[in-house]
């Protein structure tokens, strides 16, 4: 179900509507062109918004997750625990399969699954409530940390800077401010006047379609480039800085991010610039040793070969290399920075 407004501005990316029992959001794949809400309340439609991007963002998926999976066990007629339980997990388990690689979707899936097995032997009711005042936290909690996450960036940069971003770690791929963009928003409201620029992220184009769009209207100066000119703009010394999002962080502080940060991290290594990484603690997962073993989502050729053009713009038949994410090696990043602190080399992030 869907509703569509010419005036819509972004408020929040994902919210509850407790009293429908749906999940609102922002069709992300209709940006900037259409600004359409979708109204969400089947479990099957929780897993195509998050597989189809119409919800993405590692934050705005965990926030999703949390109130997909309190809709889904107000939908479980079970009253006895151990059945109730058993039907959660499999609603858990077939949301947890949507994407692999942002940790912040199973982090999130897993706090409600303590929340249901902490309150066993309780009425079911008293486990819904105790499931939405979770996911309601797990919410504010994240625009909480974005916020955390813009003072401790700020505190590196300096009015006037060039800052240079790819993708969408924004309002849009959070609950508010973003990761890589909150210091951006807080440097806006207090008159630091950045200069802004933003890689257009093939092939999804989630820097043109949804970063552009969203800086843009809250009135920054946002200038935006194709991926392959990143090099050239560095060597003009128009960037000071630059700051990304990521989905996942390893133990050793390399990071998984959207296709192209890795080269991008290369080049700001090889021009002496700063690359910081925007993320808060959730999406750091101890569990994972090194970047190598970050699962890594390989998406649909036609991505790359079809979906932006009007008539076919690569061969019938030619195999496509579409991996969603790349991995940013710990020794080409600054500092990561989270809603705790600016964490620098040699980065150690252990059992938590």
């Amino acid at each position: 179900m869907d509703s569509s407004s010419r005036n819509f501005e972004i408020d929040e990316t994902v919210s509850l509507d407790d009293a429908a029992k749906e999940i609102v959001i922002i069709d992300q794949t209709k940006l900037p062109g259409t600004r359409r809400m979708l109204r969400l309340s089947l479990p099957e439609e929780f897993y195509n918004a998050i597989k189809r991007l119409e919800v993405r963002g590692a934050p705005a998926i965990g926030v999703f997750a949390a109130f997909a999976a309190y809709l889904c066990a107000c939908r479980i007629k079970e009253t006895d625990h151990d059945k109730f339980y058993s039907a959660f997990s499999k609603d858990r388990d077939y949301l947890n399969s949507s994407r692999p690689t942002a940790v912040n979707l199973s982090w999130a899936l897993n706090r409600m699954d303590r929340v249901v097995k902490d309150n066993a032997g309780k009425p079911v009711s008293e486990i819904l409530d105790a499931m939405r005042a979770e996911a309601l936290l797990i919410r504010q909690q994240d625009e909480d940390a974005c916020r955390a996450i813009g003072e401790n960036a700020l505190t590196l940069l300096k009015p006037g800077y060039g800052l240079l971003t790819h993708c969408n770690a924004g309002q849009l791929a959070t609950s508010k401010y973003g990761t890589a963009t909150a210091a951006m928003y807080l440097g806006h409201e207090r008159g630091y006047d950045f200069h802004i620029f933003c890689d257009e992220t093939r092939p999804l184009l989630q820097g043109a379609r949804l970063t552009a769009y969203e800086l843009a209207a809250a009135g920054m100066d946002v200038t935006l480039q194709c991926d392959n000119m990143a090099g050239a703009l560095m060597a003009s010394g128009k960037i000071d800085a630059v700051l990304v999002g990521c989905d996942r962080v390893a133990a050793n502080g390399d990071t998984a991010n959207k296709i192209g940060t890795s080269v991008v991290a290369t080049l700001a290594k090889h021009y002496g610039i700063p690359f910081y990484v925007c993320g808060p603690m959730s999406t750091i997962d101890p569990s994972i040793k090194s970047g190598a073993d970050i699962p890594i989502e390989q998406r649909d050729g036609d991505e790359v070969t079809t979906m932006w053009y009007e008539k076919r713009m690569a061969p019938e038949g030619i195999k496509v290399f579409n991996p969603a994410f790349d991995v940013t090696d710990h020794s080409l990043i600054t500092a990561i920075i989270t809603e705790t602190g600016i964490y620098y080399p040699p980065f150690s992030f252990g059992q938590r």
